[in-house]
């Protein structure tokens, strides 16, 4: 991943930011230096929150990386995953059915979603919900489209 431009963010452009993730997550943002980072790759929008990529753009909003949701722990939009999904999930594998524990009931389909593991409430992976969260338990069936996950390019980048 080659940097295109890097350049700080004005207020107001941190505040759309802060807004976002505070409404979609429940993250209060603290930040000294918050920049964007546009990619030679169409892949990802980064913003760097004090040098560490926490925030990416989804769709044209920002939301966290992997990274962003373990510094901030965000308490909505929380899909939690038992112990056998984990290495699938850290690998970039869609979640399926049968290794949620949890989902919450607010989640609706086309919602930007965080996944954590249910031992320890680590972050892995930031996709896509393909149903609602009160639908996601259940036998079988994919219900998250990975997005970016623990290991993948994004998560190894660094300005």
């Amino acid at each position: 991943m080659e940097i295109k431009s890097r350049h700080h963010l004005r207020s107001d452009a941190i505040s759309e930011i802060e807004e976002a993730l505070a409404e979609n997550l429940s993250v209060e943002l603290d930040a000294e230096t918050v920049e964007k980072v546009e990619l030679t790759s169409d892949t990802w929008d980064v913003v760097l929150v004090d040098g560490d990529p926490h925030v990416l753009y989804l769709d044209e909003e920002p939301f966290l990386t992997v990274d962003g949701a373990n510094a901030y722990n965000p308490t909505k939009h929380i899909v939690t995953v038992d112990s056998g999904a984990i290495q699938f999930v850290s690998d970039g594998a869609d979640v399926m059915r049968p290794g949620i524990v949890e989902a919450g009931d607010r989640i609706e389909s086309g919602d930007f979603v965080v996944i954590n593991e249910e031992n320890h409430g680590k972050f892995l992976a930031v996709g896509k919900a393909l149903v609602d969260g009160d639908e996601m338990a259940g036998q079988e069936g994919r219900v998250v489209d990975s997005i970016h996950h623990v290991g993948d390019e994004l998560y190894e980048f660094s300005a």
